[in-house]
């Protein structure tokens, strides 16, 4: 199946968010957190990547966060892509998803980690099972921060939700967290181990927090990952 692409638009330095549409359907059926996967022929050999939709379900549309691989096989094809071009498409698919029943819980990402997050925060029934929710973001520079208005207006719009991004680099002009996610794990938790911690990132992140987590007390199956190459 094809995916014809509606808008890209740059959000930060070397990433972009991505509107595409299925024609073929009416609606596309998806759970938040799941991925599709695009395929491209390269030099004659097919060429798949998978990527996190950054959407709640809407009609035959969905969105994705991506940022340009150096040296990627498809990633920079993606970003020379224009309007109506399309590309072929499997999915969606995955079991990175919310779990049944939902309850409270803290999302932790970092980079364009943060779109299956974007997804679950944009379906409703997340906020309507849930009391408190915790994002955890962490980038390198405050121009890398994505979606922050979106999260800012979701804190200020739901009193359960909090946002809490750190930078790795800060700027002099930056007031607010630094350092790895790692380092304020704690705070996002704020003291609780009854909770499902998500994390989806680079595996060397991931793995280290999913220790961290057992380390306070967290069953296996609390800590949801996804892992990025």
């Amino acid at each position: 199946m094809k995916a014809r692409l509606v808008e890209s638009v740059e959000i930060a330095p070397e990433v972009r968010h991505f509107t595409f549409a299925v024609d073929l359907l009416e609606t596309l059926d998806f759970t938040p957190g799941q991925f599709v996967s695009f395929s491209r022929d390269v030099l004659g050999k097919s060429i798949t990547r998978a990527y996190s939709i950054a959407s709640a379900p809407s009609g035959n549309r969905f969105e994705l966060c991506l940022n340009r691989v150096q040296d990627g096989r498809l990633s920079p094809w993606l970003f020379e892509m224009k309007p109506d071009d399309t590309i072929e498409m499997s999915g969606p698919l995955g079991y990175f998803v919310p779990k049944a029943p939902l309850r409270d819980a803290v999302f932790v990402a970092t980079g364009t980690g943060v779109a299956p997050f974007r997804s679950f925060l944009r379906w409703p029934p997340v906020f309507a099972a849930s009391t408190s929710l915790a994002l955890l973001f962490g980038t390198r520079s405050e121009e890398g921060i994505l979606y922050r208005r979106e999260f800012e207006e979701l804190t200020a719009n739901r009193p359960g939700f909090r946002y809490l991004p750190t930078l790795t680099r800060p700027g002099t002009g930056w007031a607010g967290r630094a350092g790895r996610v790692q380092a304020h794990l704690d705070e996002a938790l704020g003291g609780r181990n009854d909770i499902d911690v998500y994390v989806c990132g680079l595996k060397a992140m991931v793995d280290d927090v999913r220790t961290l987590l057992k380390s306070k007390g967290f069953d296996r199956k609390q800590i949801i990952v996804e892992k990025y190459d």
